[in-house]
């Protein structure tokens, strides 16, 4: 069968594979649709730090069932579903204490190992969740929403509370939908105007920020949440919730200026780099400070519901669609024009 393989970074070649043969207790799986993510871009480029040569990559995918033993879940061969995929060992302390999206020894697909980016994989049953009537697509973009969702359930945004989302990429788009649904008034702050341009067009945030230099991010702050003098200093009054959806030490340092004294900063963003700031901002403001990491059974099931309902148009979302055959185009097209693309997708459903 053929498969996606990044051979090296900038190399994207398709390759022929064995197709898997499923095991007890899994299913085969004919993938539909999947979705380039920000982590896949990295491994093109040769940043993200989780992807080892050569792989393949992949983990944000809808597919149809085509073998399946009895299973008390009602999945059936050919249902349309998609996947978790974050692998937990079960031994760890995290996993052991139900953290299981956070397992110290965690397995993303795409990541510490092969992806989906193939014409069929195989799944452990329980890892595999129906797609209730929602298209193929759309459906390969539910596991970016997760991650997202996931993150914003960690600030416990309440209703009006203020709320910047630092990155307007697929995962900060998505953070900002999220905390919308959520009863939030929400910002979202780009060094990209055209990407912010299109998330307010598509999904109506409360404004945006234009993070073009400090100064005017500073500004921003002030003008959205209020600005409050003492002893003859002026200072913004701050958000009560910031989203880091980069990873770079720059946006992490903007979601700590920007929260409020008692706020919440939440990180989502994954990257290499180092930063060095005064960390007694943090215990100055009192922040409460959250990492997120991959997302849970109850995210997919919860987000599943909420597309199906029509409460969420996720299709927005999606800007670019590219045959499979046309995989090293769409990589080295999303590397030049991220700028201008937000979800990248490859179709599978016509595989030459």
């Amino acid at each position: 069968m053929k498969a996606i393989r990044i051979n090296a970074p900038g190399k994207v070649e398709i390759c022929e594979i064995e197709k898997p043969v499923r095991k007890k207790g899994e299913a085969l799986l004919k993938l539909l649709y999947g979705g380039i993510c920000g982590s896949d871009l990295g491994s093109y480029r040769g940043t993200f730090v989780y992807f080892d040569y050569p792989s393949i990559p992949g983990h944000e995918f809808s597919a149809e069932i085509v073998e399946i033993d009895e299973n008390d879940k009602g999945l059936k061969p050919g249902m349309v579903v998609t996947c978790n995929p974050y692998f937990n060992c079960t031994t760890c302390y995290s996993c052991r204490h139900g953290i299981v999206n956070a397992c110290m020894n965690n397995e993303t697909m795409g990541c510490q190992r092969d992806g989906a980016f193939c014409e069929y994989i195989t799944m452990p049953v329980d890892r595999i969740y129906d797609g209730k009537g929602i298209s193929p697509k759309v459906l390969a973009a539910i596991e970016p929403f997760c991650i997202s969702y996931h993150g914003v359930q960690r600030a416990g945004i309440n209703k009006g509370d203020k709320v910047l989302v630092v990155g307007a990429g697929t995962i900060g788009v998505l953070a900002a939908v999220a905390a919308k649904a959520l009863g939030g008034e929400v910002y979202i702050s780009d060094v990209q105007e055209q990407k912010l341009n299109y998330a307010q067009e598509q999904f109506g945030f409360a404004g945006t920020v234009l993070n073009d230099s400090p100064e005017h991010f500073a500004e921003a702050v002030s003008q959205i949440t209020g600005t409050y003098e003492a002893n003859g200093t002026v200072q913004a009054n701050g958000f009560d919730v910031c989203i880091e959806a980069v990873g770079l030490p720059s946006t992490f340092q903007n979601t700590v200026d920007a929260a409020a004294f008692g706020g919440k900063v939440v990180l989502i963003g994954v990257g290499k780099k180092n930063l060095d700031f005064n960390f007694t901002l943090l215990q100055k403001k009192e922040l409460n400070v959250f990492g997120s990491r991959n997302a849970l059974k109850k995210d997919f099931i919860e987000l599943i519901d909420l597309v199906k309902d029509g409460k969420v148009d996720l299709e927005k979302i999606i800007t670019d669609v590219y045959a499979f055959e046309d995989a090293e185009k769409a990589f080295a097209d999303f590397d030049k024009s991220s700028g201008n693309m937000l979800k990248v997708v490859l179709d599978f459903t016509n595989i030459k």
